[in-house]
């Protein structure tokens, strides 16, 4: 798959820095979800899955798609397991004819009271970014994502590679904290399990994604891909 070289470029600093910090395992995803084919108004969609797991997290995901030549998706999610007081880090870029039309990067809590660890707000608040020139709003459906979330529509080359330098200092702060993360309680860990689960029930509300899955393979197989893969629910 040729990428637009944005997603090419973060799509190797996130694998880096995975493999560099964290002690990986493979992730058993259905067999027929790795890799997927299909068809959207004549032009091909592929479906690449890259998935890990590690003791801190249950699944770090990195999903790039395509579709023909006038569209290329990066998605990225790292679910941490339910009993460490981790937040859910998610990055999405959406590239369309050569301009990059979206890009996000989170940490979303995973507390009851929607706060986050008191050493990530410090180290989000000192690594906060130069400003970007045309921010985007959130979707109805964000009230998962931090204060410190990060979405924008970079305007030229330079704000590109300012984003994917922000993700990466973002990822390896995540990184270091989990490692040195220690278990919960089992009723805090329940808390978390349920938060995590919201989390992931908002962002199956995603209506872009679901429609242009849906158009390319179907609804039977668009719930079973975004209950499954994007967004599958912690389990006890």
């Amino acid at each position: 798959m040729i990428q637009h070289p944005l997603i090419a470029q973060l799509s190797e600093v996130i694998r880096q820095i995975w493999e560099g910090s964290l002690p990986l395992q493979p992730y058993p995803l259905p067999a027929d979800l790795g890799y997927v084919e299909g068809h959207l108004e004549g032009e091909r969609v592929r479906i690449h899955n890259l998935c890990y797991q590690t003791p801190h997290f249950r699944k770090l995901h990195l999903e790039l798609a395509q579709v023909g030549d006038n569209l290329d998706i990066l998605h990225c999610v790292m679910f941490p397991r339910t009993c460490y007081d981790l937040p859910v880090f998610g990055t999405d870029i959406v590239a369309g004819r050569g301009q990059v039309s979206a890009a996000i990067v989170d940490l979303s809590p995973t507390r009851v009271d929607h706060s986050l660890p008191s050493a990530y707000v410090r180290d989000l608040t000192a690594l906060t970014p130069d400003p970007f020139q045309q921010p985007r709003p959130l979707p109805p459906w964000g009230d998962i994502f931090s204060e410190f979330c990060l979405f924008v529509r970079p305007v030229d080359e330079l704000e590109q590679q300012r984003f994917v330098d922000y993700v990466g200092q973002i990822l390896k702060l995540h990184c270091q904290h989990a490692l040195a993360s220690q278990p919960l309680s089992p009723a805090l860990a329940q808390q978390h399990q349920s938060q995590q689960s919201y989390y992931c029930r908002q962002q199956q509300q995603n209506d872009k994604t679901r429609r242009v899955l849906e158009r390319a393979f179907g609804n039977t197989w668009t719930e079973r891909y975004m209950t499954t893969v994007l967004f599958d629910l912690p389990q006890t």
